[in-house]
């Protein structure tokens, strides 16, 4: 037997074929365009995921070496939080509002200083964040409200690719956690909440443990992917709850930091549990348990940003030549400190507002110092987090590292060193698309559990303890860092209101 997983991320879909040895046989990505028509809006058209993945997995079937008939099962990982809208035939009624847009603040005020954030939480084991789908909901409703009484579906945009493959409207437990919409606690759909948003639960998928079989290939997707109509989709997972199996933190102790396009510390959790203020999430996990999560908007993108749009260098080897260059400077980048506030935060200031800082600057430092900054910053970041699980008493033996950044091995020692834990590298380099095959391993049978196949399949390739020089001199500039924020909140908000 064989599996593809597919992950649908924000820039681009990666799709592999993992055997059932876990064995990784071929991968395949394939981009596509984010659009921002405005200043914190983020937009993408769901036919670009639609036409991306089913060229992918047409091209992995054609140039792989396997039988068609030997890939039983599909699992998905995906971009959370986005809106997908639907009418009464299917067709999309507008682009999709994507996890990181930030319009919907006055929606996210009304929900938690109206209504009021203790009741929402009680509902749902969270607060309103503008990244959230519920909030995206009630701003359509609001702005475009022609588009809103044609909705007849409403959808996560992984699974909209479920859509197009088998027909059927489902979700994941995961996923759905992230919609502001599910009870968390008792892992269905919140009557509370949904009468509150005047949402019927019609227009919601039917909710899925993420192992569970949804459906199975229509004759159409079949014939334009290449695979067998036996073929079963199982529910998938959220991006971060999909890493987690990846990298095999699926119990309490291991946690997981994702360097992707956005930064996430991730705990899995034996129990539900909430953190009274909100500053963590508290979602559904993929193996039928819970998690808490800390989500920083802009992680290995501030990277990206700094290379690309700053320094005007696309070249091939761009990354690793301006890596080598801040691993000149020594720790704490001369001074230099960065705030990784691109596109607002959410853990754990909830600020759409918030923006980028270099902070600390003076007439020595050189462009070496500013890029480890950069990685400084993003690690501060997922500490914010840390420091919130530690609070909690939550158990915390070691980190796996997974995401483009987690390549770097001097970033990886930057991150244990702020976090003072060591650092695991596992066995598997495909992060979210191989936790959703192994979601499909599970749906297919070939494991008994989520929690058996990870036992099975991951293994720790490598650790990076943190150096106590570093995690000593961090400690200090960490305290800056924390401090930064609030001095410049206001100032944040004042110049987000001169743009």
């Amino acid at each position: 037997m064989n599996f593809l997983g597919v992950d649908l991320g924000t820039s681009s879909v990666k799709v592999i074929i993992m055997n059932e040895e876990g064995q990784v046989i071929c991968s395949v990505s394939k981009d596509y365009d984010v659009s921002y028509p405005k200043v914190g809006w983020a937009e993408q058209n769901p036919e670009d995921w639609w036409t991306a993945t089913r060229d992918g997995i047409r091209e992995i079937v054609n140039n792989s070496k396997v039988e068609t008939v030997s890939i039983k099962g599909i699992g998905f990982s995906g971009q959370m939080h986005g809106l997908v809208l639907l009418d009464k035939e299917g067709e999309v009624l507008r682009p999709a509002i994507l996890w990181c847009d930030q319009r919907t603040q006055e929606e996210c005020d009304y929900l938690n200083k109206e209504i009021g954030q203790e009741k929402i939480s009680f509902y749902t084991g969270n607060m309103a964040l503008t990244g959230f789908t519920a909030p995206k909901l009630l701003w359509v409703k609001k702005h475009e409200e022609e588009i809103f009484h044609k909705i007849a579906h409403v959808l996560l945009p992984k699974d909209y690719i479920r859509y197009k493959l088998t027909g059927e409207f489902a979700t994941d437990i995961s996923d759905a956690s992230g919609m502001l919409m599910l009870d968390v606690k008792n892992r269905k759909w919140s009557k509370e909440m949904l009468e509150l948003l005047q949402i019927e639960e019609e227009v919601l998928p039917k909710v899925f443990e993420s192992w569970e079989v949804t459906g199975k290939l229509t004759r159409d997707a079949a014939k334009n992917t290449g695979l067998s109509e036996d073929t079963v989709v199982v529910g998938g997972a959220g991006d971060q709850a999909a890493g987690a199996v990846g990298c095999g933190v699926v119990k309490s102790g291991i946690l997981s930091a994702s360097l992707g396009t956005s930064g996430v510390i991730f705990a899995s959790s034996d129990k539900y549990e909430v953190d009274k203020e909100n500053r963590l999430h508290s979602f559904c996990h993929s193996n039928g348990k819970w998690h808490q999560m800390g989500v920083m908007l802009s992680a290995a993108s501030c990277l990206k940003w700094w290379i690309e749009d700053i320094n005007k260098n696309t070249e091939e080897m761009a990354f690793e030549k301006l890596l080598e260059e801040a691993s000149l400077s020594p720790a704490g980048s001369r001074g230099v400190i960065f705030l990784p506030y691109l596109m607002g935060e959410r853990t754990p200031y909830s600020d759409p507002n918030a923006k980028g800082v270099f902070f600390g600057l003076n007439i020595t430092n050189k462009r070496e110092d500013m890029t480890r900054a950069v990685l400084e910053g993003v690690c501060f970041g997922l500490r914010d987090s840390l420091e919130i699980l530690k609070d909690l008493k939550v158990p915390i033996e070691a980190v796996r590292v997974s995401g483009g950044g987690s390549k770097s091995l001097l970033w990886r020692q930057i991150l244990a060193d702020i976090l003072g834990v060591k650092v695991q590298v596992i066995n598997s380099k495909e992060g979210p698309a191989y936790g959703a095959a192994i979601l499909a391993a599970v749906g297919c049978g070939r494991y008994i559990t989520v929690d058996e196949a990870c036992e099975k399949l991951i293994k720790v390739n490598e650790s990076v303890e943190p150096i106590a020089e570093n995690v000593e001199k961090y400690n200090g500039y960490y305290k800056i860092y924390n401090s930064l924020y609030r001095a410049l909140k206001d100032s944040f908000k004042e110049i987000s209101e001169l743009q």
